[in-house]
């Protein structure tokens, strides 16, 4: 994007990445108003921001960046104590992988649960890798290194593994 941003341009790319705001204002939000309000927010701060879109970086990449900082101000701001996570897509794709598996309705409910008890980064890092992104994505959205990355992919893992054996 360029200093003045093409208007139409730009809502053609918010309606090309508009589940990137779904996602994140579903995992960062209880209610539709408070998920509104985010996307607004969301929103606008993508349009303020343009001029810092580096065209070197996948729009999408950009996007997820301002969204999850946007998010998480947003979430500290109306200091929820419990914020809800939508994994319903991927809820069905575990399902659909399992048919002939172990995992029940009860393991998904314990994976929504601990999800939701994460910190702000390590859930949007969830987020993010719960959508398959690379390790090299998740660092460039977050602002982390792709070590930092792994590393807690891997605690938040074995983590996960202890409460599932408990």
């Amino acid at each position: 994007m360029n200093p003045s941003p093409d208007k139409e341009a730009f809502l053609q790319l918010i309606q090309e990445n508009k589940a990137i705001l779904f996602k994140i204002s579903n995992s960062y939000c209880h209610n539709t108003q408070d998920r509104e309000d985010l996307i607004q927010e969301i929103i606008f701060q993508l349009w303020k921001s343009g001029n810092s879109f580096q065209a070197e970086c996948r729009f999408s990449t950009w996007m997820y960046r301002i969204a999850l900082n946007v998010a998480i101000s947003f979430y500290r701001k109306k200091s929820r104590t419990t914020p809800t996570i939508s994994l319903t897509e991927h809820v069905m794709e575990l399902e659909d992988a399992a048919s002939g598996s172990d995992i029940t309705e009860e393991d998904i409910r314990l994976l929504q649960q601990f999800i939701h008890e994460l910190p702000e980064l390590d859930r949007a890092l969830m987020l993010l890798y719960l959508e398959e992104k690379s390790y090299s994505e998740i660092a460039d959205i977050l602002g982390i290194t792709e070590t930092n990355v792994a590393t807690k992919i891997s605690r938040i893992k074995t983590r996960l593994k202890q409460r599932f054996l408990l």
